[in-house]
This record gives C-alpha cells, sequence and structure tokens, in this order.
C-alpha cells in the first residue's frame, strides 16, 4: 500500500474519500472487528494511504488543516460521520486520534509539531488522549484506577492505570490527562489546575495492557482496555502545554460535538438500513411505516442542521456561543439518533436485529457510546447556563 504525501486533497474530496471508503470497504470489516473487539488497524491504514489520518495536522506540516482550531471544523465532522455510518468503534478511535492532534496543533511547541506530525504524515502513527480514572468501582469491581505523577530531573514519571482508553492496543502515542492532585485524570478530579497533559510513547516497556477488563455490550472494536503504567518516563520535552490548560481553555467542548457527529452517523447507517428493506418488503405503503420513515428522515435533517449551525460558530471564531452550542447539539443528537434507531427497528421488525445485519451491532454501539457523558446532568448543565449560575462545559460535573 503506497502513500501519496505530495497531493493534498480539498475538504470536499475528503470527504468523499471517506465515504467511499467506509461504504465499500470499512463496513464489510466491521461486524469481524465487533465480534473479535479488535482495533480496526486495517481501516487506519486505508486512511493513511488516502491521506485522510492526517486530516486536523496543519497544511505546512503535511495534513488538511480541518478542525476547530483552524476555523474548518464542519468537513472534520463530516469525515468521522462517514465512518461511523460503517462502524462507530471506528469513528471513536478515529476522534481520539483527531483531537489529540489537535491538542498538539495547539499547545506543542514548533519541535514537537514538526516531530510529531511528521511521524502522522509519512508512517502513519495513530493518536489518541486518555483521561479515564473513575474512583467509585461499580459492584462487584475489585480493581481501582487511577495515575500518580512525580517530578523528575528530566521530566515526569506514570505510575497506575487508566481505563477506557480507547486504541489501546492500536495506537502509538497518547495524550495523557493526568492530575498532579493525585488519581482521577481531568474529569474525576477536582484540582482542574493541577490536570497536565503528557504525550507518551506506546512503545515503552514499562507500559501494558490488560485485555481482560474490557468486554462491554458495544462499541467493543474500540479497544478501549486498561493500560497500566509502571513508573513509565515522560520527558519535559513530551509535555503539552502548562498545567491546567486543558480544562482553563475549554478543550474538552471543542470535541463535544464531534461525538455527536459519530452519533448522527450510525443514525444514518440505520436509516439507509430501513429505507432499503420496507422497499425490499413491499412495506412502503404502510401508512405506519410511512410516518417511521418521516419521523427518521425530520431526524437526520435537525441534527445535521445542528452540527453546520456549531460548526458554523466555531469557524467564525464565536468561541463561547460555540461552546454552549455544542453541548446543545450533543444533547438533542444524542435523542434524534437514538429515537432513528429505535425507528428503523420498528419499522423493519425482529429480522432487523439478527446478525449479519448491521442494525442489532448499530443498536449496541450507540446505545453504549451516548453513555460516554451523562445526559441528566448535560441538560441541567445547560440549564445552570441559561439562568446565569456557575456550570462545567467540559464534563457537566453537578
Amino acid at each position: 500500500m503506497t502513500v501519496d504525501t505530495g497531493t493534498r486533497l480539498t475538504a470536499g474530496r475528503a470527504v468523499a474519500r471517506a465515504a467511499e471508503l467506509a461504504g465499500q470497504i470499512f463496513a464489510a470489516r466491521a461486524d469481524e472487528y465487533d465480534r473479535t473487539s479488535a482495533f480496526p488497524d486495517a481501516d487506519f491504514a486505508e486512511l493513511h494511504a488516502a491521506g485522510l489520518n492526517a486530516a486536523t495536522v496543519p497544511a505546512e506540516y503535511g495534513g488538511l488543516g480541518l478542525g476547530p482550531l483552524r476555523q474548518h471544523t464542519y468537513p472534520l465532522w463530516m469525515i468521522t460521520k462517514e465512518l461511523a455510518k460503517a462502524d462507530l468503534s471506528l469513528a471513536r478511535c478515529w476522534e481520539g486520534h483527531t483531537n489529540s492532534l489537535v491538542l498538539v496543533d495547539a499547545l506543542g511547541t514548533e519541535q514537537q509539531r514538526e516531530r510529531w506530525f511528521d511521524g502522522v504524515v509519512r508512517a502513519g502513527e495513530k493518536w489518541v488522549a486518555w483521561s479515564g480514572e473513575p474512583q467509585a468501582r461499580k459492584p462487584g469491581e475489585a480493581q481501582r484506577f487511577g495515575t500518580t505523577v512525580t517530578r523528575t530531573p528530566e521530566g515526569w514519571t506514570v505510575h497506575g492505570s487508566k481505563a477506557f482508553a480507547t486504541s489501546a492496543t492500536g495506537a502509538d502515542w497518547a495524550v495523557l490527562l493526568v492530575s498532579l492532585a493525585g488519581p482521577g485524570g481531568a474529569r474525576h478530579t477536582d484540582a482542574e489546575d493541577s490536570v497536565l497533559m503528557l504525550a507518551c510513547d506506546l512503545k515503552h516497556p514499562s507500559i501494558s495492557v490488560d485485555t481482560s477488563w474490557w468486554d462491554p455490550i458495544g462499541m467493543r472494536a474500540t479497544a478501549s482496555h486498561v493500560v497500566r503504567f509502571d513508573h513509565t518516563p515522560i520527558p519535559d520535552s513530551c509535555q503539552l502545554g502548562e498545567p491546567g490548560d486543558y480544562l482553563r481553555q475549554g478543550w474538552q467542548t471543542a470535541f463535544i460535538p464531534h461525538y455527536a457527529a459519530s452519533f448522527l452517523g450510525a443514525a444514518e447507517a440505520a436509516y439507509d438500513y430501513a429505507l432499503e428493506y420496507v422497499q425490499r418488503q413491499g412495506k412502503s405503503a404502510d401508512p405506519y411505516v410511512q410516518q417511521r420513515i418521516g419521523q427518521m428522515t425530520v431526524n437526520l435533517d435537525t441534527a445535521q442542521l445542528w452540527l453546520a449551525h456549531v460548526a458554523r460558530l466555531w469557524d467564525q471564531g464565536r468561541r463561547d456561543e460555540a461552546r454552549m452550542a455544542g453541548s446543545r447539539a450533543r444533547h438533542t443528537i444524542e435523542h434524534l439518533a437514538l429515537s432513528t434507531v429505535d425507528n428503523c427497528v420498528r419499522a423493519c421488525g425482529a429480522r432487523s436485529l439478527v446478525r449479519p445485519g448491521p442494525v442489532e451491532r448499530i443498536l449496541r454501539d450507540l446505545t453504549f457510546y451516548v453513555r460516554h457523558d451523562n445526559d441528566d446532568h448535560i441538560l441541567a448543565t445547560i440549564g445552570r447556563g441559561v439562568l446565569g449560575q456557575q456550570h462545567d462545559l467540559s464534563f457537566y460535573k453537578p
């Protein structure tokens, strides 16, 4: 497989090429990746060969220059949507990769950008960002998660474990969100100014992956295993920005609507299946089926408009408006996507949930993925913002 780094895709062509790969190649692989809980490595190799894996790498470094930092947001989200139509797990891994590179672009030094972007463009290196350190055990769970960070003369040492480590068996580099205050990462700490970002080379021998923990109902191919760090050294040259930059500058809010683009892609896949199914089964004259098709159509149109609106706010530099609108979009699109999949199943019947058809996987994956954030807390956060009360748009803490 050869990689052409000399010809850069336009944004429109990038979306179209992603759609081609997703429809012609990735969708056929999704079932096997799901059954085996395997990271979609071959899909990422295809994305690299097509010049798409550097979507959020700036053009001057050989990438496409997409994303909210470069004020070219909508095409990135449409690429994600197309990948999610084929495989929601693939889209989640892709989000982690592209979002991590936005952080490198925003907070990295010139030397860091040159080094790491070259690895992406030329070698197809894959990135991810890991925060997950839930502190409360679930019933029956023996192990605890969390990391501690120690200063050394050369940089930092990370010790402990992270859960929900997306792309654990596929990524080459991870941006570790760790807290100087102790276990909790970015999501589960109250000391926001203590959150540090460290770029970690995952080939280091002190790092191990525990594949026994990740056995979920859905999103299995994200390979979101437990990763353990045994006093892993990370030099100062791999620190991104200053402690507190991630939450202080609101980077999580730039990625929240990106999740919604994946939700929309999964919903579109269910919609396409329903259209083909009801017409092939001769159900298109059934008024109840017509009603469900109508509802799905309105759902998808509404979700698309929301994403376009939020992307426009980011691209116009209206950051404060974009942050709140992104949470509103994420909340709304979660419900629109779930409704679309539900209407698909009701219109098509039980056979749509029998493998190897894609709908049962879409249902499992979407139901699991939307739990990434607590929607009750999202809606309450939106309300607090409207009421002029203090609110957390990054992790929706009560």
